[in-house]
């Protein structure tokens, strides 16, 4: 976390955009810290809060898709030969499939708010062939409102703080 706060620090909104990519991909990040991280930057005039919370969309948006692409391309392939030995069987993955099918929107809208789906979420779009422009367009709904929240928590947090 702290060497992701000194990127934060020294890149700016490259880093926010970046790290975040990489954090919804499945890296193993606090997207959550970064992001109040980033809002209290802006409470305390290092960065700019309306900046802050587009590079921050940017960065979730860049990281759904490149998951939801590796999804599309590989995923199937991928949960055929290893899904055995995370416990996903032919036939647990034809319900998982049927379930995102009928509830997709609402899962990439949550999972935005549930650390772990939120990470594999873009990843089964993918494999399900969910509509791209579907996909973009919900995610763009979920990391906008998800963005919007964390970094005003920090941002918030930060003028309180300050005062």
């Amino acid at each position: 976390m702290e060497m992701a706060m000194e990127y934060i620090s020294q890149y700016g909104y490259f880093a926010i955009v970046i790290l975040l990519s990489l954090g919804l991909i499945g890296m193993p990040l606090p997207d959550e810290a970064l992001m109040i991280f980033v809002g209290y930057l802006a409470s305390t005039h290092a960065m700019s809060y309306p900046l802050s919370i587009i590079f921050g969309l940017i960065g979730s948006i860049i990281g759904m898709t490149v998951s939801y692409t590796i999804g599309k391309k590989i995923g199937y392939t991928l949960i055929g030969k290893f899904g055995k030995w995370i416990g996903l069987t032919p036939a647990r993955y034809s319900k998982v499939r049927s379930w995102f099918t009928k509830y997709g929107i609402w899962t990439i809208l949550l999972a935005y708010f549930i650390p772990g789906v939120r990470h594999i979420a873009g990843y089964i779009s993918g494999i399900s062939t969910m509509q791209f422009k579907k996909y973009l367009l919900v995610c763009f709904i979920g990391a906008s409102v998800w963005t919007v929240i964390f970094i005003s928590i920090g941002y918030f947090a930060g003028m309180k703080f300050l005062s």
